[in-house]
């Protein structure tokens, strides 16, 4: 199995950075032609500091890059082909400093993974700057992400970069047509807003019904797969998660929180996370013990205790 690398640097302005990379050729506008498989379907010096941290699997590294306040954007680089991708754009400084530190680049893809500017704003610069590159993402949204797609995509998409398929999921509930993109042979997956280390992602647009079965798409995922979120949020969820479930009746959270505490005191990220650590801890994708915990019907779908519990979290 392809295992993928994190990279890490001595400082941070907040905790992560990773990198990733992508070629693609497709017309402006076109869906299909990326080498899709499955049903359809990657500089200017700003002058700016470079706090990324890197993770290798072998053929591909993450370079995880902070942005902004509190934001993770995520650069691929393929060490035989140098092909080179980032995963939404926060920052384009800070993206194209990341690149530049490494020798990356020069940037042939960008993925999306939904529209709100803090994951799009960096996209016209970067193609500015790199104007082979192709813009990637949710086909839904297309008219909503600044400048426009080179490629949409959507559920059950999948297409070739790095020597990898990377397919494409549902994740919709933050925005409606929200994808994640998956790369199995790396055993990673990037997930935007959707899911968060230890909560997930505020209900602006979607539903609790169309967020919770985003949520078990992703959780359906092997509990090696390593999940790159958005935002450095865990801090926060953590102290939430302890009004819910509570550490003494889920030892694997509390041994969690320990950890969460430490990295937070160390001013080191908490992402990426996996999935097998969500499924134990996080309070959003555990229905069966919120339920015990809260005292919720056992009759209650699961999507009405994910609702509940997003409810509380909207309100802490």
């Amino acid at each position: 199995m392809t295992m993928m690398r994190f990279m890490s640097a001595a400082s941070f302005l907040h905790p992560r950075i990773a990198a990733l990379s992508t070629t693609a050729s497709a017309r402006p506008g076109e869906r299909s032609q990326v080498k899709m498989m499955s049903n359809s379907a990657a500089g200017v010096n700003h002058e700016c500091s470079d706090g990324a941290r890197p993770v290798d699997d072998g053929t591909i590294e993450v370079a995880v890059v902070p942005c902004l306040s509190d934001n993770y954007g995520f650069l691929l680089n393929h060490k035989a082909t140098r092909q080179t991708a980032a995963v939404d754009t926060p920052d384009s400084c800070a993206l194209e400093s990341a690149l530049e530190a490494r020798g990356w680049g020069p940037l042939d893809a960008i993925f999306n993974t939904h529209h709100h500017s803090d994951h799009t704003g960096g996209n016209k610069a970067l193609k500015k700057a790199y104007p082979q590159c192709k813009v990637i993402g949710p086909e839904g949204e297309r008219h909503r992400i600044p400048g426009g797609l080179d490629v949409g995509v959507a559920s059950e998409d999948s297409f070739q970069w790095g020597g990898q398929t990377v397919k494409v999921i549902d994740v919709g509930g933050h925005t409606k047509g929200h994808v994640a993109f998956h790369f199995p042979e790396s055993s990673s997956v990037f997930v935007g807003d959707a899911l968060f280390a230890l909560g997930c992602g505020r209900l602006f647009e979607g539903t609790p019904k169309q967020a919770w079965g985003s949520l078990e798409r992703l959780m359906a995922l092997p509990d090696d797969t390593k999940v790159y979120c958005a935002h450095e949020y865990t801090a926060a969820n953590a102290r939430f998660s302890e009004t819910i479930e509570g550490a003494e009746r889920n030892p694997e959270l509390a041994s969690r929180l320990k950890d969460v505490a430490s990295l937070v005191a160390a001013n080191t990220p908490t992402v990426p996370t996996t999935i097998g650590l969500e499924r134990a801890t996080n309070p959003f994708v555990r229905p069966k013990q919120v339920r015990q915990a809260l005292g919720l019907s056992l009759s209650m779908p699961d999507h009405e205790v994910f609702a509940e519990v997003r409810k509380r979290k909207d309100n802490f």
